[in-house]
């Protein structure tokens, strides 16, 4: 049976030969001009150059002419003033902890569980705010593919000039990819597949998830602190739209195995941010109430809303304007 013939740009890049716009996106074959390359010494410490013709890379052992990788297979060994360097392209996760910031980036072990535990899929249309530095949005972008679509919102302008540099570096011009500088709660469209907030305060723009998300769509909220968990969670509870909120967060731990000697590494990626995911319910659906054992902690919340809110009425009524219900 004979194959599909292939275009001449398909064939390029299925041969790894494709050298034209958006090189940054093609990621096999030998090393070209243009190519970002990790150079790593014998002690593990990584170096990242752009391959121009005609340049040089200079370390305290000497330095190396990026002719010499030019051309040469990805996965190289390349020597400078003696010391051997392993010449290999970044892969995504070691691009993300050494590429330009402005905002603190979602980490890669953050970044692979959103993706999975959300579902992003082939063709998906994605919600994301705050893009910060385009971590994330590397991730997300490469999971929707070509078919899909990812509208990233940042409040601030130097963020997003920074995110929209680092995607394109790492994954060339991407016609999928709406970066929008201002707040989320703005945001008019509709149709969501999935939606992502890494932001302060999430659950007060879940009006505008309810509106946005499609039924059955998955919300993700990333948030840093135990307090900021606790409010989005009894938000999603309260509004009644959702199904049960899940929250968890994942500790990374390399171990370090030499022959007999196998350990835990003494150091560990552990807390970055708190994940809440929770599902769309159809319009006027409402879940089944979760059954709990009776929850000190629940009834000292509820109180402790409650006293907010007494507060709030007293503080309206000094004022002299019409006091709001308790709810």
């Amino acid at each position: 049976m004979e194959s599909p013939a292939q275009t001449p740009t398909a064939a390029a890049r299925a041969a790894g030969t494709d050298h034209g716009p958006g090189r940054a996106a093609v990621r096999r074959g030998p090393f070209v001009p243009g190519d970002r390359v990790q150079l790593t010494d014998p002690k593990g410490r990584m170096h990242t150059i752009v391959l121009e013709p005609g340049k040089e890379f200079h370390t305290h052992r000497g330095r190396l002419a990026h002719d010499e990788l030019i051309g040469a297979p990805d996965g190289s060994v390349v020597s400078i003033g003696g010391t051997g360097y392993l010449a290999l392209r970044p892969l995504l996760s070691d691009y993300v902890l050494s590429m330009p910031r402005g905002a603190q980036v979602i980490y890669p072990k953050d970044a692979a569980q959103i993706v999975a535990m959300g579902d992003i899929f082939p063709g998906a249309r994605v919600l994301e705010a705050g893009a910060g530095s385009g971590a994330l949005t590397c991730s997300l972008l490469r999971a929707v593919g070509p078919e899909g679509s990812v509208t990233s919102y940042e409040m601030r302008e130097d963020f997003a000039a920074i995110a929209r540099r680092n995607v394109e570096a790492f994954l060339g011009p991407q016609p999928g990819w709406t970066l929008r500088v201002g707040d989320v709660a703005g945001c008019e469209d509709a149709g969501f597949d999935r939606i992502i907030l890494d932001m302060l305060t999430p659950w007060e723009i879940l009006p505008l998830v309810s509106r946005a998300l499609i039924p059955g769509g998955v919300f993700i909220g990333y948030v840093a602190t135990t307090p900021q968990l606790s409010e989005l969670v009894e938000a999603l509870r309260e509004d009644g739209g959702y199904t049960e909120p899940r929250a968890w967060e994942s500790l990374v731990r390399d171990w370090h195995a030499e022959g007999l000697a196998v350990r835990p590494d003494h150091r560990m990626i552990a807390h970055t941010a708190f994940l809440v995911s929770a599902r769309k319910l159809a319009p006027g659906v409402t879940a089944p109430p979760r059954r709990r054992k009776p929850s000190k902690g629940a009834e000292a919340y509820a109180a402790r809303r409650l006293a907010a809110a007494a507060a709030a009425r007293a503080d309206e009524e000094a004022e002299g304007h019409e006091p709001t219900e308790l709810q």
